[in-house]
């Protein structure tokens, strides 16, 4: 019986993914992260409130969305650790005895999900523009630089009150919280997505004279092909920070629509809607149903922030 050839791994094969990991721990990157303690603190305050809104379900003590779940008899209870505070209702309740913490937390859950979802949206779009104008140029160009010039003149909570204004014109009745939902993200979307596409378009019109874009043409490749799979990696970074940095405004954004009442109701709210809801009893002594909301959307806008500002620094070259 002969002797089966079983297929030898080379050493580099074996160690690619430590030698991967290696690579990482030695960029300048990380090596910029290590350095700053308030990046550190910042990401991992980032993170807990990522973790918070994915576990929601399993850490609340409730479910602040499911009205059977809700007795008014616990209405207004003050934080445990008060006189007046009841278990397990730490940071109280509010006028519906929903527990504040379990609804910061629900709320948290649907700001994160808005935030994302329209910086997704407003990148795909800014980015599909922005290499459209930068690779072809000409008309094409004009008209999409002229539009961004155009939204640029407004600011962006304008824009998002006037897509969410018409939505709801168009909707009336049938704007359920799902939908409701779907409308801010448009609504945010279409407000950030100005300067994804100006930031492509000025790499792109760079990039578009590189050598490997005019081998990749001599070579007959679509232009889609090349301005995806050539031109796009190389715009990246830049991408990346404003991303980062979209994200908390995308989040303030949300929050100020629901704050003023175009944004999420009452039975599905979110950090700003909890915010517009204790606003009405704080001169009512119940300051703790908006005080605790407002300190979760400052934390996690300083965090994110300060993430942001780290990167758009560690990936300047000539910061380094």
């Amino acid at each position: 019986m002969s002797d089966a050839v079983v297929p030898h791994r080379s050493e580099d094969q074996a160690h690619v993914p430590a030698g991967w990991f290696r690579r990482a721990l030695d960029s300048d990157i990380f090596y910029s992260f290590r350095r700053s303690r308030l990046t550190m603190v910042a990401a991992v305050i980032t993170l807990l409130f990522f973790l918070l809104a994915l576990f929601a379900s399993s850490l609340a003590v409730q479910n602040p969305f499911d009205p059977a779940q809700l007795q008014l008899i616990n209405s207004r209870i003050a934080p445990l650790w008060t006189a007046d505070g009841q278990s397990p209702f730490l940071l109280g309740t509010d006028e519906q005895g929903r527990d504040v913490l379990s609804a910061i937390l629900y709320g948290l859950r649907i700001s994160l999900a808005v935030g994302i979802a329209g910086v997704i949206f407003a990148g795909a779009l800014g980015i599909a523009l922005g290499l459209v104008a930068g690779y072809f140029g000409g008309a094409v160009d004009s008209v999409i630089m002229r539009i961004a010039d155009v939204q640029l003149t407004f600011p962006a909570i304008l824009i998002a009150l006037l897509v969410n204004g018409v939505a709801k014109s168009l909707l009336g009745n049938r704007l359920d919280e799902m939908s409701t939902l779907g409308v801010l993200i448009i609504a945010i979307g279409l407000s950030f997505w100005v300067q994804y596409a100006r930031t492509v378009r000025g790499s792109v019109m760079v990039e578009k004279n590189r050598d490997y874009v005019a081998a990749a043409q001599l070579i007959g490749l679509p232009a889609p092909t090349i301005m995806l799979r050539h031109v796009l990696p190389n715009t990246m970074g830049p991408i990346l920070v404003i991303a980062t940095i979209n994200l908390a405004l995308a989040i303030i954004t949300e929050a100020t629509l629901s704050f003023l009442g175009a944004g999420m109701p009452d039975t599905m709210p979110s950090l700003g809607t909890l915010i517009r809801i204790g606003n009405n009893y704080l001169f009512a002594g119940e300051w703790w149903i908006v005080a605790f909301p407002g300190i979760a959307l400052a934390g996690l806008i300083l965090s994110i922030n300060l993430v942001g500002d780290w990167l758009r620094d560690a990936l300047n070259p000539k910061l380094r």
